[in-house]
């Protein structure tokens, strides 16, 4: 089997979860993230593998800042009742507290980025660097997370 079809085993032989939930969607938000983003096309030459997934650096789990961004994660996650178990099982009801509203959905989505860039310890100049290499994204977005960031850093998203 080649290296580039590997997939994260979140359950042992004997069907036992190895992987819980919460850290599924601290690590879904993490690789979803413009600084996760960058660290990996810094990397990354000619093909992307678990290579590089594997050999980046996760921020230490049980961070203050975990809580935060695995509860957007799931607002952002859990919108269908599929993902009801889910949901509760990190603090939500249920899928209707899921974020459906676009406009909810992106300010969401600047949180993470935001809070992101702090549990890697990034300096605000680092992290605006890192948004001018995504020339695709829209500004709005980029001002948005870099304005996220700031609001962390003031104490005003945890």
């Amino acid at each position: 089997m080649s290296e580039n079809f590997q997939t994260v085993c979140v359950l042992d032989p004997n069907g036992r979860r190895i992987v819980a939930h919460k850290d599924m969607l601290l690590l879904c938000a993490i690789f979803n993230s413009f600084v996760f983003d960058a660290i990996i096309r810094l990397k990354v030459t000619a093909n992307m593998n678990f290579f590089f997934v594997y050999t980046t650096q996760i921020s230490n789990k049980g961070t203050a800042l975990d809580p935060g961004i695995i509860k957007r994660a799931a607002r952002l996650i859990c919108t269908t009742p599929e993902f009801d178990d889910l949901a509760r099982e990190v603090g939500l009801k249920n899928h209707r507290e899921g974020a459906t509203n676009a406009v909810e959905r992106a300010r969401l989505r600047a949180e993470l980025d935001g809070l992101i860039a702090h549990l890697y310890g990034l300096t605000e100049e680092e992290f605006s660097y890192i948004l001018t290499t995504f020339p695709l994204v829209p500004d709005p977005i980029k001002t948005s997370a870099r304005n996220a960031y700031r609001d962390v850093e003031k104490g005003l998203i945890k």
